[in-house]
């Protein structure tokens, strides 16, 4: 902590101690809030328009500004609904209770009484007859409290972040209204929502790395889920036949801006339908959100704007693999792991020795069709080897009824017409746990002979959904990095004592 804010603290702590010894408590267990900030300003304007007097109100928040002038002090009192003036007169407190306004600073949380007017230059103010302190702050905000300039330290200290910068808590209320958008489309299409298990014996259900803990009593490694799919699809056997999960998902990869180790993902499964009925699910619920959160269907993102409105583009991988880098995946000639690892490596595309011949067309469409698909697309009908759990596509077995749906150039959605063949889903199991033994993959599917188990019940042909809930928040406040977007992203452990 530098010297001037050690100072700072340590004049806060003796006012803390000042107002303890008046029998004041600085830290009171309640206050009788009648009215949120803008609560409040609504009241007052309600009643100026007809002219009904000035409404008696009493608010609590953080000071974030305090303006004296002689006998009179201005203060900026924010709760969590927005900010209001507050006006002090020492005529009206009487000179004991006005001096104890000295006390008082910056970040402080305050509690006003009295009644509201509008100043001559306009603006909404509340003459103050009483007030409380309600939690006496130690430490200074930020110097330039209306937004922080180091990045990783507004990710680090998320609560500065949103002290200081309107602009972030609008992005996190705007999450939350999308989340709960998301849910009335659902429900009002008749699907429930149901919770499945975070701690799983086998992390299936994608291809990607597991985190793992031991469970003492259990006496056995236990994983964190890295999907939602296996578990919903067993409420669709058992005959739930719409279900959705909106749950935080984690998967021991890599951190970038489209990436965090944990993230928030919706997971649908629908009976009866197909890959077909869920991309116009998407397009449906996608467009109803943007109405309900940003009341249009063009929202700008990285300097694009986006036009949301249905149809969206669709169009097929292996023509959009073979437009864009001239690679056919299904040409024999491709099909064998190294001739594609060596023209992967000539279109410098960076393949690790043991990525699987899928991963290897995963990384090239990355990173040749990707970028290009900015306006909302879905891109369709994928390889087996990297669609394990998806149901083949009629005539033609390497490929399966699968769409990824893009906005921005990030994949936002994910969707499978699901394989329900027991017998079929056993061979895919097996494979890839060879190509895991093989090539030492670990970001392979995982044989789930409980899940095999279930299917062998019967079940019924299904769409199924996955939808990177941060990504649509991205694309829908217009934010590059998910760490923009999630209110404390992972960031790797400093030591020491953060410098706030």
């Amino acid at each position: 902590m530098s010297d001037r804010k050690e100072a700072i603290t340590g004049q806060r702590l003796a006012k803390l101690q000042k107002l303890r010894s008046r029998n004041i408590d600085p830290y009171p267990h309640r206050y009788p809030r009648t009215h949120t900030v803008q609560e409040a300003i609504a009241l007052f304007q309600q009643q100026e328009k007809t002219d009904s007097g000035r409404p008696e109100v009493s608010v609590a928040g953080r000071i974030m500004a305090q303006r004296g002038m002689g006998k009179a002090t201005f203060t900026d009192v924010r709760d969590g609904t927005g900010k209001i003036q507050a006006y002090f007169r020492r005529d009206t407190l009487g000179e004991g209770r006005y001096e104890f306004l000295h006390d008082f600073d910056i970040g402080d949380f305050i509690g006003v009484s009295g009644s509201i007017f509008r100043t001559k230059s306009g603006e909404i103010t509340i003459e103050v007859s009483d007030f409380a302190l309600l939690s006496k702050s130690f430490l200074p905000l930020p110097e330039k409290w209306h937004g922080l300039t180091d990045v990783e330290k507004r990710y680090r200290q998320r609560y500065l972040d949103l002290i200081s910068s309107e602009e972030t808590r609008e992005i996190f209320y705007k999450r939350s209204r999308i989340i709960a958008a998301v849910r009335r489309f659902l429900d009002g299409r008749g699907f429930i929502e149901v919770e499945t298990p975070v701690l799983l014996p086998i992390a299936a259900g994608a291809l990607a790395r597991p985190f793992s803990t031991y469970h003492n009593e259990l006496q056995q490694t236990l994983y964190l889920r890295i999907a939602l799919e296996l578990y919903l699809k067993r409420l669709i056997i058992g005959g739930l036949d719409k279900v959705y999960e909106i749950g935080r998902i984690f998967r021991n990869e890599g951190v970038s801006i489209k990436h965090n180790p944990e993230f928030t993902m919706l997971e649908s499964y629908e009976a009866y339908a197909d890959y077909n009925k869920v991309m116009e699910m998407v397009e449906q619920m996608v467009c109803f959100v943007a109405q309900e959160v940003a009341g249009a269907l063009e929202v700008n993102f990285a300097g694009n704007t986006i036009n949301l409105t249905p149809p969206w583009r669709r169009v097929q991988l292996r023509d959009e693999l073979l437009d864009k880098c001239g690679v056919d995946y299904l040409d024999p000639k491709y099909r064998d792991l190294g001739a594609l690892r060596e023209k992967a490596r000539e279109l410098r595309v960076e393949v690790d020795r043991d990525m699987s011949w899928g991963r290897i067309v995963d990384k090239m469409f990355s990173a040749f069709v990707e970028p290009t698909l900015i306006q909302p697309a879905f891109v369709l009908d994928h390889p087996v080897e990297i669609s394990p759990l998806a149901k083949g596509k009629p005539g033609e077995p390497r490929v399966v009824e699968r769409f990824e749906c893009f906005i921005g150039g990030m994949e936002v959605a994910n969707s499978f017409t699901e394989l329900n063949d027991p017998i079929e889903q056993r061979k895919r199991f097996e494979e890839q746990e060879r190509m895991r033994a093989e090539l030492g993959d670990e970001e392979v599917e995982r044989m789930d002979e409980d899940f095999l188990s279930a299917m062998e019940y019967g079940m019924p042909p299904t769409g199924g959904l996955g939808v990177g809930i941060d990504r649509l928040v991205m694309i829908l406040t217009n934010q590059q990095s998910i760490r923009e977007v999630i209110l404390f992203p992972q960031l790797k452990t400093k030591q020491g004592k953060e410098d706030a």
